[in-house]
């Protein structure tokens, strides 16, 4: 397993289900980083969370020696920089680099939050609007998908890169509008590219470990939501 530069102890907070925790644990795997997983339980937040993320008060954080990192694309920026050793989570041309964090916001800001809205809609009108607007960020993603791939399976060619850990987020919350909405987001006729992508991100090494089962995470949801 490699070695962290300031030979410090590497832990992360986290919880079970959170999209955003999986984000880091990813990036973790890929530069074989040992750590300790520390699960916390929302409703009964423990002093080390409060203490390591005093302002949002949210996981994940990751603490490496007695420096706290929060915010999962800024986990995953701070491990690609602290391990510096293959493989590389960042593109290595500044160009890219920029590209790649302007749409993984985009997924925060946008894919995510229309997610969210779809899933918390009580009114079937509003959720299929919400449920129109998400296809138009997921055909978004397609062209980016075909440009930055090179005919890969992910969007860093070859190998899994910056924007597929942070389009990661979605793999799960998507399986979960597609229940509620009866909505099939991902098609062979609009997103081929997407599709295949969930597919292989779903059975890389680095992520089958730590992503949750569809039906444990679904009924999750349904807790979560509100919905029969």
């Amino acid at each position: 397993m490699a070695q962290n530069g300031l030979n410090s102890t590497v832990k992360l907070l986290g919880t079970w289900g959170s999209p955003f925790g999986l984000r880091a644990q990813v990036a973790l795997h890929l530069k074989s980083v040992e750590y300790e997983y520390m699960e916390e339980v929302l409703n009964s937040k423990s002093d080390l969370l409060l203490e390591s993320n005093p302002i949002y008060k949210k996981v994940p954080v990751l603490i490496h020696g007695d420096v706290s990192i929060c915010e999962s694309l800024n986990i995953v920026q701070y491990i690609d920089e602290s391990w510096p050793s293959d493989p590389s989570i960042l593109p290595s041309h500044p160009n890219d680099r920029a590209s790649a964090r302007f749409w993984a916001h985009f997924v925060n800001g946008k894919c995510l939050e229309t997610i969210n809205a779809v899933a918390e809609a009580k009114d079937n009108d509003v959720r299929m609007a919400m449920a129109g607007n998400l296809i138009e960020c997921l055909a978004l993603l397609e062209e980016v998908f075909q440009k930055s791939s090179k005919g890969g399976y992910f969007f860093g060619g070859e190998s899994i890169g910056f924007l597929d850990i942070a389009c990661g987020a979605m793999v799960a919350p998507l399986s979960v509008v597609e229940a509620f909405s009866g909505v099939k987001f991902l098609s062979e006729d609009t997103t081929p590219g997407m599709l295949q992508w969930v597919e292989k991100f779903r059975a890389h090494e680095a992520v089958k470990p730590y992503l949750p089962n569809v039906d444990e995470f679904l009924e999750f949801a349904k807790k979560k939501f509100n919905v029969q």
